[in-house]
């Protein structure tokens, strides 16, 4: 039976080529000369450092449009609450999304039933395999996953005829 996956993925080499492309725009901006505005990498997580909250927000601002023109959407960004750190100095973890959550495995598959096309979804660990007896009905269920859940950044991988 054709099937495909369905997947929520980001490139993390686009991603830290990105981070690493802020870190070194950081280093030469002049707004941010002699400030402790910083930006790091770890598994799937970046944390930003700076002085004030206003800061961070430049920082983000420069973190997205450099991972949009490294053709990484920016909704794979999942932005924490802004901490103290000491003193007047403040970070924000964000974090990168990987893997479809639990309950939006349950939506997709709700949007797949209710659609009345003949395809079956199930849950299989972090991706949503999509199962149905024609070609046509799978790509009808890609069309009909995209304009139900746009806030997610959902690719398809694996299609099998």
């Amino acid at each position: 039976m054709p099937s495909f996956d369905t997947v929520l993925e980001a490139d993390f080499v686009e991603v830290k080529n990105a981070v690493d492309q802020v870190a070194r725009e950081i280093g030469t901006r002049f707004d941010f000369k002699g400030t402790s505005a910083a930006i790091e990498l770890k598994d799937k997580e970046i944390t930003l450092f700076g002085d004030a909250d206003f800061q961070l927000s430049q920082v983000e601002d420069v973190l997205r449009n450099k991972l949009t023109k490294r053709g990484v959407d920016a909704r794979f960004l999942d932005v924490g609450k802004v901490e103290k750190v000491g003193g007047d100095k403040v970070k924000q973890v964000v974090k990168v999304k990987n893997g479809i959550s639990t309950e939006d495995g349950k939506k997709i598959q709700q949007a797949l039933k209710g659609s009345k096309l003949k395809v079956q979804g199930a849950i299989q660990g972090d991706a949503v395999r999509v199962t149905g007896a024609k070609r046509d009905d799978l790509q009808a269920a890609m069309a009909l996953i995209r304009t139900e859940l746009k806030d997610l950044p959902l690719s398809f991988d694996n299609f099998r005829d």
